[in-house]
């Protein structure tokens, strides 16, 4: 009798963990999808701060999980013409040797030196989401950009198709190497980096640039995955609650994006994350990870 009851009090713990998982990872697709940063902002520090999951398999529920949201947003703006397919394979190069290198290098790492650089990772997303958005009209594309046609157009709201070029290539690419080697460490897709290269340094428009970002973060994510899946730091348990929770909670804010106005949210989200941020720089000095 007793034996029977233990083993049904331990079914019971890890089905309200896995229930309790599922929704607060559709929390964090739903926020991370209505605020554009991504649901792997929020899972990594669910995971840890609030489950006391060890950062290494967060980080791999985490790539997983990004996996599947690039998968099914990215094709919707593919199909829009938003996203420059052309110039996100040839930055997917610089992203995928950076993801390998990133995901070599985690395993090494310790989990307060992990959380320290992904507190600094979050400061550097809020700081950025409270830049001006630019379009860069009258930019002259380089020779570079040209010769790899890497120029596109992207729609506007009356249907016409508006012309862009892009310049300052080989910095871009850099960019994305270190924006790689970010998310095989940390787990995220660096889209604030990504656009860093592509809105800042190439003078991409800032919703192709952002778009394109999440085409180019499922290969990317996968990338690491594969490293982290042969060191064992995948736990099914844990990532397949946080895939499928993150994958319905995006596709819930894609549909929600179009009706409300979410300014405010983005606004208080910066905040929280800053205090996250602090959080997880705080803990990670102070070796609690």
């Amino acid at each position: 009798m007793r034996r029977d009851f233990r083993i049904f009090a331990t079914a019971m713990t890890v089905l309200s963990f896995t229930l309790i998982l599922l929704l607060g990872a559709y929390c964090a697709g739903l926020l991370g999808s209505l605020t554009g940063l991504g649901g792997g902002v929020v899972v990594i520090p669910l995971l840890t701060l609030l489950f006391g999951v060890d950062f290494h398999y967060a980080v791999g529920a985490a790539l997983v999980s990004s996996i599947a949201t690039s998968s099914g947003s990215g094709s919707a703006y593919v199909r829009e013409g938003i996203t420059n397919v052309r110039l996100g394979m040839f930055l997917e190069i610089a992203t995928t040797i950076g993801a390998v290198t990133g995901a070599f290098v985690a395993v090494w790492l310790n989990s307060s030196v992990i959380a320290v650089l992904f507190g600094l990772v979050l400061l550097l997303t809020a700081a950025m989401q409270q830049r001006r958005k630019s379009d860069h009209d009258g930019v002259v594309g380089s020779e570079t950009a040209r010769r790899l046609r890497l120029f596109g157009t992207w729609p506007q709201r009356d249907g016409t198709l508006k012309p862009y070029e892009l310049r300052n290539v080989g910095g871009g690419f850099g960019v994305m190497y270190v924006a790689g080697i970010l998310s095989g460490i940390l787990g995220i897709g660096s889209g604030v980096l990504k656009v860093i290269a592509m809105d800042g340094l190439m003078k991409v428009p800032f919703k192709v640039s952002t778009t394109t970002s999440n085409f180019m973060m499922g290969v990317t994510a996968c990338a690491s995955a594969v490293v982290y899946v042969q060191r064992g730091n995948i736990e099914p348990g844990i990532a397949c609650p946080v895939l499928i929770g993150v994958l319905f909670g995006a596709l819930t804010g894609a549909r929600l994006l179009k009706r409300l106005d979410v300014r405010l949210l983005r606004q208080v989200f910066c905040v929280v994350i800053v205090l996250v941020a602090i959080n997880m720089i705080y803990n990670g000095i102070k070796g609690n990870f």
